[in-house]
Formats: C-alpha cells, structure tokens, sequence
C-alpha cells in the first residue's frame, strides 16, 4: 500500500525536467510503523528535489486539508475495483477496509521521462513491485530495537494503548521481510539514515541499465 507523507512537497509524477537522460529509476521504501520512515522521506525528497514522490490512488474518504492529486486521487470503490479488473495498478492492497494502489501509467510516464520516483509502499506492496518491475530499488528502514520502537509509537500520543500494541505485532511480522529488499537501512540517527538513503538514490542513477540508453548514445559517436 502506497501512503502520503505529511510535508512532501506536491511533485508527482506529472510535470518536472528529466535529470538525466535515459529511464527512470523507481525506489520502493517500507518500514514498520514508528520506524521513522515518514520523516526520513520528507528529508530526502527535500534534498533530492528532482525526485518525485508517486501519489497514489484510495478508495479512503478526503479527510480535511487534503487534496485531489497532491494527497491522493480519490475514487469510488466501484471505480477502483474496475481499476483493478483492467490490470492499471502496479500494485495495491485493502488496509482498514479501504483500497489503495499505485498507476501504472502514472508510474510509466514518469519513468520514461526520466524521472526517479519514490513509492512509500508496504511490504505487501514491494512484493507486487518487484514481481512486475524487478529492477525497482527497494529499501527497508528498521529501528534500531524494539524497544525504541515502542517508545517512539508511545511517545507520539496519535493511538491508543490498544493501537500501538496492533502497530507493535504487525511490525513484529513485517521485519521478517528485510531480506527481500536490496538495501537496509537503520534509522538510529536521522542525519545518517537520511544520508545513506540519498546514497542508494545516487548510486541506483548509475546502473547499467539506467545509463543504457546514454551509454549507447556515446559509442554511437565513436563509428565503426
């Protein structure tokens, strides 16, 4: 499932100047609750101003201050299930009795523009990805232990002692994911996290396959 980091700034896939030549790269970011992942995103896409954050479609009502197209594109369930029948989603999931997902299209003209983009998913959502985009990027975010964790869920006074501890057993189960992913990251310091997570974004700019289509540009010069 696809979320909307308070904060982001309003770039998505649409709009924006190609950094570079060639195809875009896609990074997929998940973490458990309270990980700190939402914060770790504002700080990248705020020092990563050419990369774009994906908005995803819900079927969840627009709560007050929210958006079309910058939040979210809210749709009916009806429509979204005809989404799903027709394949436009490169992934999606029902959490809460709600449906979200994210546009293949959307996600297929950003890339072809060059653009690298962010998708904030779960790890139900980075298995669909990579399925369907094995080349994607993907980084999970641990906390440093469980009782860090749990501290900061408590601390934030957003749930119930009830929710916390639902938040506290779904991660339980989501950590066991990590070896799925390319990369891990453990955001003990925010400045480091944040650093390292701007390192993974660089370096996947200069894949091979991400410099093709440049790479085959130069050698076209050299004749023969």
């Amino acid at each position: 499932m696809e979320k909307k980091v308070p904060g982001v700034p309003s770039q998505t896939f649409v709009g924006g100047v190609s950094p570079r030549s060639g195809r875009g790269t896609i990074l997929v970011i998940s973490a458990p609750s309270g990980a700190g992942k939402s914060t770790l995103v504002r700080r990248l896409m705020a020092s990563l101003p050419d990369l774009a954050f994906s908005v995803s479609y819900t079927t969840r009502p627009r709560r007050e201050g929210e958006k079309e197209g910058r939040d979210y594109f809210f749709v009916t369930r009806r429509r979204f299930e005809r989404m799903i029948a027709a394949g436009d989603f490169i992934e999606w999931a029902e959490v809460f009795g709600h449906l979200y997902g994210t546009s293949k299209a959307q996600l297929d003209k950003a890339l072809a523009a060059g653009r690298d983009v962010l998708l904030d998913i779960d790890v139900q959502g980075h298995q669909q990805v990579r399925r369907r985009l094995p080349e994607a990027l993907s980084v999970f975010v641990l906390p440093p232990s469980f009782r860090e964790l749990k501290r900061r869920l408590t601390d934030r006074h957003s749930d119930s002692p009830q929710v916390v501890e639902r938040r506290l057993a779904v991660a339980r189960q989501e950590i066991s994911h990590w070896p799925e992913y390319d990369y891990l990251v453990v955001n003990d310091r925010l400045s480091l996290a944040t650093q390292a997570l701007r390192a993974i974004v660089r370096a996947g700019r200069f894949r091979l396959q991400s410099q093709a289509e440049r790479a085959q540009e130069i050698c076209r010069t050299f004749g023969g």
